[in-house]
């Protein structure tokens, strides 16, 4: 094993340096969903929800921080992401969305015959087939993609600081832009 592949504690081992081609497949296979997903007629957005519910269930760090930066790139808001853990208590979501939400749960969690039962209910006064086989498709790859990264510990890391040019202008306070 070479330094690259071994993680940041030394004993995780990162699943997708250590085996690229699976984790290449694994890339491949989101970018299909992702189109099949639109071809359905899901947005951005609500795929973005559902990245980020699961991600949650699972407390996948990695995927919360790229699925979030994501969503709010599409266009959703930091009061709606910030309250999806509680989205059955609000009024925030729409009723495609709340089935996605429902469909992504009951699929992050296979063993609980009640809750898909519920959730294929909800789904089917608000999604097609197309659109429920598409959501289904999201959690299953958002949870193997969760699955690489907790198990590899990748981790979460503030951005690098952005290299500035000493003779560059800069905003003070105010938002006036002045030179050095």
């Amino acid at each position: 094993m070479t330094d690259v592949t071994r993680a940041t504690d030394g004993r995780r081992v990162y699943l997708d340096k250590q085996h690229p081609a699976s984790y290449q497949a694994l890339l491949r296979t989101a970018e299909t969903v992702r189109a099949e997903a639109a071809r359905a007629g899901l947005d951005r957005i609500l795929v973005e929800l559902v990245n980020l519910r699961v991600s949650q269930i699972n407390g996948c760090a990695s995927c919360l921080d790229v699925h979030t930066r994501a969503a709010l790139r599409s266009g959703d808001t930091p009061r709606r992401l910030g309250v999806l853990p509680a989205w059955r208590e609000t009024e925030l979501f729409t009723p495609r969305e709340r089935a996605a939400l429902a469909l992504a749960e009951a699929t992050t969690h296979p063993a609980d015959g009640l809750a898909q039962d519920r959730a294929y209910e909800e789904a089917r006064a608000a999604l097609d087939d197309d659109e429920i086989s598409a959501v289904i498709w999201v959690a299953i790859t958002i949870n193997a993609f969760n699955r690489v990264s907790i198990m590899s510990r990748h981790p979460v890391r503030e951005p690098a600081a952005p290299v500035r040019d000493a003779n560059a202008p800069v905003e003070d306070a105010g938002g006036a832009v002045r030179d050095r």
